[in-house]
């Protein structure tokens, strides 16, 4: 039997929709890059996954019996995985051609790389901005503002690799011993804010990023999310905060925690948290300012 070289891992929660398109992707990738694919199931209940064992017989699945989040599901999928490159990849997107022999072109060119991300794309002649460098109130507010539209540009007009601070995990090649190394990715968060603190942890053990926008990768984004947007955002500054207090500066988690004020406030005032559901998510939202959590 082959040992691979690269294992594909996807975590997977009711995204149907993307599924087929997304393994079919993973099995057009070259036979000269050994690869096995392992698909964990979140507790999903729209029948893709009995779709993909019927269509992709090759790919492995793992069920977890409930949700444990993103980052927990890809930790159970790496322990079962055996591939010296680790290629996490959301369900959502699907691999254009050499994109996966690029990014491992990339980090062999480079040893000491830990891991590299390719160009996501939501559709022709676009980019989505899926690398950055500080990450703090302020640095939020400065790429969201003006580093984003300017990326979105230049990453298309210069398509050349670069070094930089975080990459997204909807797409990322990482070598196994670096991921190892960091400790995979910190459970804690359920959703979001997980690849760039992963990332961060790498670089802390001495390990450079490669974003190569090169490599092209089709990422419909939202996919699992966009049908509970109060979930959704919910589940986003709950894994803000926690990215803050580990890596933040206290006026900067300070600050988040007043903009936030503010946030949840226009909500009340625009009546967002009328009826059972709302105040269900009111509560929800004054539960997270009053975590204190460690540092």
């Amino acid at each position: 039997m082959t040992v691979p070289l690269l294992s594909v891992i996807l975590v997977y929660h009711d995204d149907r929709r993307h599924l087929g398109a997304c393994l079919e992707a993973v099995r057009r990738i070259p036979p000269d890059l050994p690869t096995e694919a392992i698909l964990v199931d979140n507790a999903s209940t729209d029948g893709g996954i009995e779709e993909a064992a019927a269509a992709f017989p090759a790919v492995r699945i793992v069920r977890n019996e409930s949700n444990p989040g993103f980052g927990a599901a890809n930790n159970r999928a790496v322990g079962e995985s055996s591939g010296e490159f680790l290629l996490f990849l959301n369900t959502d997107t699907v691999l254009q051609s050499g994109a996966v022999s690029l990014l491992l072109d990339a980090l062999r060119a480079d040893d000491g790389a830990a891991a590299a991300g390719p160009l996501l794309y939501p559709g022709e002649g676009k980019a989505q901005v899926s690398f950055g460098n500080r990450v703090d109130f302020f640095g939020q507010l400065v790429q969201k503002l003006f580093l984003n539209p300017f990326y979105k540009k230049a990453v298309l007009r210069h398509p050349r690799t670069r070094r930089t601070g975080w990459l997204s995990a909807a797409c990322l090649l990482c070598r196994r011993a670096a991921f190892a190394e960091a400790g995979g990715f910190d459970e804690r968060f359920f959703l979001y804010f997980e690849d760039i603190d992963l990332c961060l942890r790498m670089r802390k053990a001495g390990g450079r990023l490669l974003y190569v926008p090169a490599a092209r990768v089709f990422h419909a984004g939202g996919a699992s999310t966009g049908v509970r947007p109060s979930a959704s955002r919910l589940a986003y500054r709950r894994s803000q905060l926690l990215f803050y207090k580990k890596h933040a500066s206290r006026g900067s988690l300070r600050l988040l925690r007043g903009y936030l004020r503010i946030v949840f406030g226009t909500q009340k005032i625009l009546g967002r948290f009328r009826g059972p559901e709302g105040k269900e998510r009111r509560a929800a939202c004054r539960g997270l300012l009053d975590e204190k959590g460690d540092r």
